[in-house]
């Protein structure tokens, strides 16, 4: 079976198009004219250009599939001009899904984010039915990303898009070569950069067991449905200290406030503007720490037979590939 992956040379990408190629999938990886391509130099995969942004460069990336795992995103805290994030993660999703139907496309799996599910009050857990809206949506990443998961849910009801939705949480392991702002955060440890923290939750899985949830959907998922492939809950305080213990280091002792916090993201994003250089620190990102951002992953594993390994393992990987 011939399979298309798009973004397949990112990290969530390439986890899902290596997990493709050890299955006995034919896989079409489908990477932009300016990728960098080195998660794809070791794997015996077909490459095509493609840009969400091109309905016949996706009409060509489709041709010949019986299925799409579309991973493509533009995931970045911050952005100069939000338009350009939305044609990508929000028309663009809309664009491709079109150009699968029309090629006869028998499933596609979408790879959405809990960046797009409600988070209780109380440091509960979040899961796919946990009330949520667009206003709850901070800055264009999340928004989008929302928005783009409508339009497949949409689809899915209105024209009977093969579709089934993945909501990851927050990926590590091998392959983040950009990195992701987890992974900075963790290479920074590694190396002894990350002096102090602020007080928040996140849920950590390997990007691995994030590319066996998707193969997963696409066995047993239902269409229209979404299905949140998280791991362990942890506190950004706990996950330095796994790390610090890795590799020998004392973990940070400070903590600071998200109000000074945000008066950092201030600074680091004028001078981005200046310097064109992405901030370190972002407002969005600050905004965003102020709530644990704590997920269960009962529906997929019940569903999908999702098993993901502790926490800690994926910390070990994230770390051993860092260094």
């Amino acid at each position: 079976m011939k399979v298309l992956v798009t973004g397949a040379n990112g990290f969530v990408g390439a986890a899902v198009t290596r997990a493709l190629s050890r299955d006995g999938y034919e896989v079409k990886a489908m990477v932009r004219e300016t990728s960098d391509r080195r998660n794809l130099a070791q794997l015996d995969v077909e490459t095509v250009v493609g840009d969400l942004r091109d309905d016949a460069s996706l009409a060509t990336a489709v041709k010949g599939c019986t299925a799409v795992f579309h991973v493509a995103a533009d995931y970045r805290l911050w952005v100069p001009d939000p338009d350009v994030m939305e044609d990508i993660n929000v028309a663009g999703t809309r664009r491709l899904l079109r150009q699968a139907m029309d090629a006869g496309v028998e499933k596609i799996v979408y790879t959405s984010s809990v960046a797009t599910v409600g988070i209780p009050h109380g440091g509960e857990s979040g899961n796919e039915d946990t009330p949520v809206s667009l206003d709850d949506m901070i800055g264009p990443y999340k928004r989008t990303k929302f928005l783009a998961e409508q339009v497949a849910q949409r689809m899915a009801q209105e024209d009977q898009c093969p579709v089934v939705i993945v909501n990851p949480s927050t990926p590590i392991g091998p392959g983040d070569i950009k990195p992701t702002p987890t992974g900075q955060v963790i290479h920074d440890a590694v190396h002894g950069r990350m002096p102090a923290y602020v007080e928040t939750g996140l849920n950590i899985v390997h990007v691995d067991d994030v590319a066996t949830g998707h193969l997963q959907a696409f066995d047993h998922g239902r269409t229209g449905q979404r299905y949140i492939l998280g791991g362990e809950n942890v506190s950004l305080k706990q996950l330095l200290e796994q790390v610090a213990e890795i590799v020998g280091r004392t973990p940070p002792r400070i903590r600071i406030p998200h109000e000074v916090a945000m008066g950092i993201a201030y600074a680091a994003e004028a001078w981005a503007r200046v310097s064109g250089k992405p901030p370190q620190v972002t407002r969005d990102g600050v905004r965003m720490s102020r709530k644990k951002m704590y997920f269960t992953s009962d529906k997929a594993r019940k569903e999908l037979g999702f098993e993901p390994r502790p926490a800690v393992r994926a910390v070990e990987d994230a770390v051993s590939w860092f260094r």
